[in-house]
């Protein structure tokens, strides 16, 4: 059957920078066939197990194998004494030689011809440990045996600004805390390894770093680099480091040791013993103001809890303390933060590290600020918003857009839900729902505001750096870039940039791996910028080589000639000659760089252009609580962010709504809880995440558009800073409707009860 002649054409794809494409990932994502590590198969295969510690700190005397290699099926077993010669990645080791320092931490691994077996050989190795007395309370790993050869604290980072002696004439005292938040990817961690006939070895990982990996595995294994690729799989998932360094180096050396390719696809318990979580923390904070609520000085203790590891904890700690203060100025600030090691899961990367932590702080005082001022929570937050050109506590101006007072003015602008029982959903929206056995009398609404911020790229000195190369052949484009898309959406964004740039519909996105120049980790909003613009270089590059003998044949300057729709023309409209035309017989290709400023360390005082640059959101959070129950249900969350410039709106509020959705779950559910440093229910059965029942509706007021001139496109990164601000915003709505101190996350029901 045919369609009619006068039916309409069907709609162009939207096009290029500004609009909103679907993603390249979506149609396989959606029929199921997108490839991930746990769908990979090689001829021959053999599967990987990991033997783990029972203890959380312990002693290791002997390791006896004999049992697991004498399993049928079994083809090795490998254990710490294979890896002598490997460096530690920081101080953690692939697999686990002397000690143990947290439960679950890899001692040995088994490749066998079925996963069963592979299991059951891990099981057979015999382990003598002597069990040695567990640090799990971070404020007493200060005085506590050594952990480490090197003690227990990661960092001290003591911040001193201004006049140590200055008063308000208010002032307002708290003590919080926040839990751990396990990242919880809908995939668990897999890879394959297949040896090389050079002696090498291919890793096909769901990494969100294939260069670091390749790098940190040669290293172990004794190679050099060019003889380990990683190749990216599909990530499912990544809000945080997606594979720890035991994981791909473990993998590798079974496949090299075997000579035979080998999987590993971990069980959910697994997955939560390997990944890291949030930084724990306890916060103690003293706010002085002046009458009208203006800050005059900030006092705080920040002591963030990095688990048996190192990891990226100095790092989030530098986050903590810079911005231990929030989008506010003030001219005095005192903190110190430390970050200790315990023998708990050890903690890294994740959406906002060390930012979150304060946020809640902060916003919290301030709340408390408001009550003895007597203005509105909204009132105190305008009188103190910070704007472009304040300084950061730090000594550093903060020299991209702060439209904080903006964002505060947009997410008032939309109109308050209505009340539960006058939805049309009635008791369905409810806390409780309604089998909820609440009385709807006792339900209070509460009206919470919270902004906070984040920084963007690397801090203290990281070298941020990406490298791109555009090919253009005839009606089409390659993009090759190391970037991975971890979700963040950056091969639809690579796609419309040479869109824009050269006028080419049809643009091609390279698979990720470790033969391509390094791009860098997926963090931090690294790749929008520093990866984005290392593609809008090289497609300049291209465009220049495209227009220069065009240029030349009318006798005019390349800058007289202009690319839209498809179509070259000139500033006088003589020129007027499709993309395709000038391309016609034509291969083009350059390779650029993109490297953005350089940064500093924050010195003895906590001072430093430690940053790149910020990005803000503010949020309005409203929830509905059973004041007899203690159930908690968040309505609705309005949110207003500072994004720079949208270059892809839809894909904007996409990243907006998870971010979202991750900040409610730790505000009400999310905590990875601990019994002596053993994980409680590592399972997402255990684990409480939220679900589409629990996540609000979600409204985005405003994406202010200042541009940040020293960033590619003028764009800020998206994700992390409504993760940052979405559980200040939800502990500000529960204080409102029960007049709470709420000094802890999650919000357990005692808090919300009301005697």
């Amino acid at each position: 059957m045919t369609a009619p002649t006068d039916a309409p054409a069907p709609a162009a794809e939207p096009f290029g920078l500004g609009t909103s494409p679907l993603r390249t990932d979506a149609l396989p994502k959606a029929l199921g066939i997108y490839p991930y590590a746990a769908d990979l198969w090689a001829e021959g295969l053999l599967w990987g197990a990991v033997l783990r510690s029972p203890h959380v700190h312990a002693r290791i005397v002997s390791v006896d194998t004999s049992a697991a290699l004498a399993l049928p099926g079994v083809h090795a077993v490998v254990t710490a004494t294979d890896l002598a010669s490997c460096p530690p990645a920081g101080d953690r080791p692939v697999l686990a030689a002397e000690v143990v320092r947290h439960h679950g931490e890899p001692i040995a691994a088994v490749a066998a011809e079925t996963p069963d077996t592979a299991r059951l050989a891990a099981s057979l190795i015999v382990v003598e440990y002597e069990p040695l007395e567990a640090v799990t309370d971070p404020e007493a790993a200060f005085n506590a045996p050594p952990l480490h050869p090197d003690g227990n604290l990661l960092r001290h980072l003591p911040l001193r600004t201004g006049d140590p002696e200055a008063v308000g004439e208010i002032v307002v005292e708290g003590l919080y805390q926040v839990g751990r938040q396990d990242p919880a990817p809908i995939g668990a961690e897999a890879g394959l390894a297949v040896p090389r006939p050079d002696g090498g070895v291919e890793l096909h990982l769901s990494t969100t770093d294939p260069h670091g990996d390749r790098d940190r595995a040669a290293a172990c294994l004794g190679l050099d680099p060019d003889r380990v690729r990683t190749v990216v799989t599909g990530v499912p998932g990544a809000a945080t480091d997606r594979e720890a360094l035991s994981f791909q180096v473990v993998l590798a050396l079974l496949a090299l040791r075997t000579g035979r390719p080998v999987k590993m696809t971990l069980t959910r318990e697994e997955s939560f013993h390997t990944h890291t979580s949030r930084h724990p923390a306890l916060l103690r904070y003293r706010h002085h103001a002046d009458a009208e609520g203006r800050l005059v000085k900030v006092e705080a203790q920040i002591l963030l809890d990095g688990g048996a590891y190192a990891d990226v904890s100095a790092e989030a700690l530098a986050a903590a303390t810079a911005f231990s203060v929030g989008p506010y100025t003030c001219p005095n600030v005192f903190v110190d933060a430390w970050a200790v090691r315990t023998n708990n899961p050890p903690a890294g990367r994740m959406r906002g590290e060390g930012a979150l932590q304060t946020c809640f702080a902060y916003e919290s005082q301030l709340d408390q600020l408001a009550k003895q001022v007597g203005v509105d929570p909204l009132e105190i937050r305008r009188r103190n918003a910070m704007a472009t050109g304040d300084p950061l506590p730090t000594g550093q101006a903060v020299t991209c857009p702060a439209p904080v007072a903006a964002l505060l003015d947009a997410v008032t602008e939309l109109p308050l839900p209505a009340l539960p029982l006058d939805a049309p959903e009635g008791d369905w929206m409810l806390p409780g729902g309604p089998g909820g056995a609440g009385d709807p009398s006792a339900v209070r609404r509460g009206i919470g505001y919270a902004v906070g911020m984040v920084h963007m790229l690397g801090a203290e000195g990281d070298d941020e750096v990406s490298t791109a190369t555009v090919r253009v052949s005839g009606d089409h484009a390659t993009v090759i870039c190391a970037a991975v898309d971890a979700g963040q959406g950056f091969a639809t964004l690579a796609r419309q940039i040479v869109q824009s740039v050269l006028g080419v519909s049809e643009v091609y996105i390279a698979p990720a791996d470790s033969d391509q120049p390094p791009a860098g980790p997926s963090a931090r909003g690294r790749h929008t910028w520093v990866s984005g613009g290392a593609v809008e270089k090289a497609a300049l590059m291209v465009r220049h080589q495209l227009l220069q003998p065009i240029a030349a044949n009318f006798g005019m300057s390349v800058e007289l000639l202009s690319i839209a729709d498809g179509k070259i023309t000139s500033y006088d409209g003589v020129l007027g000659m499709p993309v395709t035309e000038a391309l016609e017989g034509k291969e083009l290709w350059a390779t650029a760089q993109c490297r953005p400023h350089p940064t500093e360390p924050l010195d003895e005082n906590g001072h430093g252009d430690a940053f790149v640059s910020i990005a803000f959101c503010a949020m309005r959070a409203v929830v509905d609580v059973d004041i007899e129950l203690g159930a908690v249900r968040v309505v609705d969350v309005t949110v207003a962010q500072d994004v720079g410039r949208a270059l892809n709106p839809r894909q904007i509020e996409d990243r907006i709504e998870g971010a979202v959705a991750q900040g409610v779950g730790l505000a009400l559910l999310e905590d990875l809880r601990t019994e002596g440093g053993r994980p409680l229910g590592p399972s997402l059965t255990g684990y409480r995440l939220p679900t589409a029942l629990d996540t609000p509706e979600i409204r985005i007021a405003a994406l202010i558009e200042e541009r940040d001139v020293v960033a590619t496109f003028g764009a800020k990164a998206v994700s992390a800073v409504p993760a940052v601000v979405a559980p200040a915003a939800v502990a500000a709505a529960v204080r409102a409707a029960t007049g709470l101190p709420v000094g802890r996350l999650p919000i357990l029901p005692e808090d919300a009860i009301v005697a």
